[in-house]
């Protein structure tokens, strides 16, 4: 009975397991198939040869690739950019001593994660387009680097408060100023809740489809999310390219899941286990 017991909450999460890479697997099988018909036939089986022409043609002929590349730089710069910045105000308002400014410069922040993104849709396309950046990668870059700022600061923020003050009192001793410390110190310890905050800021940005189906009319400017809506209208009698650009969308998130996973829990638990 204790055996039965144990066994429930496994088969559970082996359910919930199978339902998420179910349609997975459908799109994966699809993706190397001949047709629609073979699809129609055949919808969750293995194809009856595979063919991977279906990721070529997807790649270069719907421009997929063009896409994909500016949904990367996009995603990465502003990540990069958003934690660099957060980095140094939770280093301010956490190991520097400015008294009450740092709770007041805090509660901001944190009034900052409680507006809804799409209520600010509107005051952000006007400042676009009075910065004459409208259709271009900084029209979203500037943005999502705003965007992803209060999430940043607060992992970051309850990260760093976990690092034992002796290792900075340490430091002064050898000589080093505010900014030494920051970049030698406290910046390498605070890796794990940086690749936590870099993945969680990638995702959101790789995802992202609001701003960037209004603020870009180029279409060679134009993200993977957008770009896919586009391909769906062209391609939607071929399923089997419909699916390989799925699977191009897809493939980067679980990469990065997969590497980083334990940087991940570690950076998210770190703060409220230490702290």
């Amino acid at each position: 009975m204790t055996q039965l017991k144990k066994s429930i909450p496994h088969l559970f999460l082996l359910s919930y397991l199978l339902v998420i890479l179910f349609p997975f697997l459908f799109v994966i099988f699809s993706s190397v198939k001949k047709d629609n018909n073979e699809i129609a036939l055949n919808p969750f089986g293995f194809p009856k040869e595979f063919v991977f022409s279906n990721y070529v043609e997807t790649w270069v002929n719907a421009k997929i690739g063009t896409y994909f590349f500016n949904s990367m730089y996009i995603s990465i710069l502003a990540s990069v950019i958003s934690i660099l910045f957060g980095a140094m105000f939770a280093f301010a308002v956490t190991r520097m001593k400015h008294g009450k400014w740092n709770v007041a410069l805090f509660s901001l922040i944190l009034v900052g994660m409680l507006i809804p993104n799409n209520s600010l849709m509107l005051p952000i396309y006007l400042l676009v387009r009075k910065m004459n950046i409208l259709d271009t990668h900084l029209a979203l870059i500037i943005p999502y680097i705003a965007n992803a700022l209060p999430f940043t600061i607060i992992i970051l923020a309850a990260f760093m408060r976990s690092l034992p003050s002796e290792i900075e009192e340490a430091a002064v001793m050898d000589g080093l100023r505010a900014p030494g410390i920051f970049a030698r110190i406290v910046l390498p310890l605070t890796i794990p809740a940086i690749v936590t905050v870099f993945i969680v800021n990638f995702l959101g940005n790789w995802n992202e489809f609001l701003l960037a189906n209004y603020f870009l009319s180029t279409d060679t400017l134009r993200t993977l999310p957008v770009g896919m809506v586009q391909f769906r209208d062209e391609y939607q009698m071929n399923y089997a390219q419909m699916s390989a650009g799925i699977v191009y969308s897809v493939v980067p998130v679980i990469i990065i899941y997969a590497i980083l996973q334990e940087q991940i829990i570690e950076g998210v638990t770190a703060g409220s286990v230490k702290g």
